[in-house]
């Protein structure tokens, strides 16, 4: 298995077990931090997923800035996912959890600490993370700007003569559960 395809296992599991809303991987923000894999979900919680594919950057991993020092590190939850053996739960970092792959299946072996253990120094690196990737959006979509894109459906209706296309519902009618009620 190759660090990339446990990358793009890591992103399903997010999305489909873990129900996060919005998933990146192998971004990287002004702290230096690249996340394998980073989600959200619910009320701005924050899922990390590192993936190792060997031992040594297993290893490796704990000499970086913010394992050292978490409170400078990303994620409300942190996992490590590997192949199925490769990690034993003893040499987690605390509050860590572990994942791990055989056959293409991820398995949840170690429950992260529920309590968040990011603080306002990872929330502000996420953001930096989030608004450095929605500027990436907008040079790909230039000349439009992110608004004129999120407003997709302004556009169906003049296209479709005032009226949204059958199956299609209005903004306001569209249910967002990443925005605070």
């Amino acid at each position: 298995m190759t660090h990339a395809q446990l990358v793009r296992l890591g992103e399903h599991w997010l999305r489909t077990r873990y129900r996060c809303g919005i998933v990146l991987s192998e971004q990287s923000c002004a702290s230096g931090e690249t996340p394998d894999v980073i989600g959200w979900k619910g009320k701005n919680r924050s899922v990390l997923i590192e993936c190792k594919i060997s031992r040594a950057d297993f290893l490796a991993d704990r000499e970086k800035l913010y394992r050292k020092d978490p409170t400078q590190g990303m994620g409300c939850e942190r996992f490590y996912l590997a192949p199925a053996g490769m990690i034993s739960p003893q040499e987690l970092p605390k509050g860590w959890g572990l994942l791990e792959c055989k056959a293409r299946e991820i398995k949840l072996v170690v429950k992260p600490a529920r309590n968040s253990q990011r603080c306002e120094a990872g929330l502000m690196w996420e953001m930096n993370l989030l608004l450095a990737s929605l500027r990436r959006v907008e040079v790909r979509i230039e000349p439009q700007t992110i608004t004129e894109f999120l407003k997709w459906k302004n556009r169906l209706i003049e296209y479709n003569g005032g009226r949204l296309p059958e199956g299609v519902v209005s903004p306001e009618a569209e249910p967002n559960v990443h925005l605070l009620s």
